[in-house]
């Protein structure tokens, strides 16, 4: 059976799902690139130095990184839908955070919330998707959402010259605030709600794999900076 001749609940339901996982994926998945791009342009407009905007970019990776590991449980734990939908909001808010930052080190800590959110959208958006899908049809549902995530990583400084060149390097956030409010509309209205088997949380494993985490991307944040190559003999 295939989603054409699936009932139409279903069937809506399932193009739903693939539209709105897909959606919230690419948004995620862009935003770990786009600002590339804009970086001397921030760099002129916020007057920040090499360590501050290295930051911009790995501040949103960090976080994203480090909170894939217990995003999934939580949403287990709390509601699937519920979970992700706090992800695009909180997403979306930090995105509106980072166009309206007075500084780079309100847009560094605007961009980590921003992989926090990121991190709450990409293994939800994926186990929705996968509940909502015919299994017959799920190879295919899948992978659309994985082409979706593989497209934004690769047009993403494509986009971020893009806007920077026509308008401001503020639009490659304040794109996100529209797309953010019309995908937590369709969440809540599209998406069924699910949980998981509740499982207690390593929160000792976490603290430590955002601690190694942390370090590795500190270091290498550092280890070109003018100061770190003075001191070395």
């Amino acid at each position: 059976m295939s989603i054409a001749s699936s009932p139409p609940a279903a069937t809506r339901r399932a193009v739903w799902a693939v539209v709105v996982t897909g959606l919230a994926l690419f948004m995620a998945s862009l935003d770990n690139l786009v600002v590339t791009t804009a970086l001397p342009v921030i760099r002129l407009h916020l007057h920040a130095g090499l360590s501050g905007l290295e930051w911009t970019v790995n501040a949103y990776t960090l976080t994203f990184a480090v909170l894939l590991l217990s995003a999934a449980a939580v949403g287990d734990r709390f509601g699937r839908r519920r979970v992700f939908m706090a992800g695009i909001a909180l997403f979306t808010v930090a995105s509106a955070a980072a166009a309206l930052a007075p500084s780079v080190g309100a847009l560094v800590a605007a961009r980590a919330i921003q992989g926090v959110g990121g991190a709450m959208i990409m293994p939800l958006s994926l186990t929705l998707l996968s509940e909502a899908v015919p299994a017959e049809r799920k190879n295919a549902a899948l992978g659309i959402w994985g082409a979706l995530g593989g497209l934004a990583v690769a047009v993403g400084p494509l986009v971020g010259g893009a806007v920077t060149t026509g308008w401001a390097w503020q639009y490659i956030f304040w794109l996100n605030v529209p797309v953010g409010v019309v995908l937590l509309a369709l969440a809540r209205l599209r998406l069924a709600g699910s949980r998981g088997e509740r499982r207690p949380l390593d929160l000792p494993g976490v603290a430590l794999a955002s601690s190694g985490l942390l370090g590795v991307v500190y270091a290498q944040v550092t280890s070109g900076s003018p100061g770190a190559l003075a001191k070395r003999p």
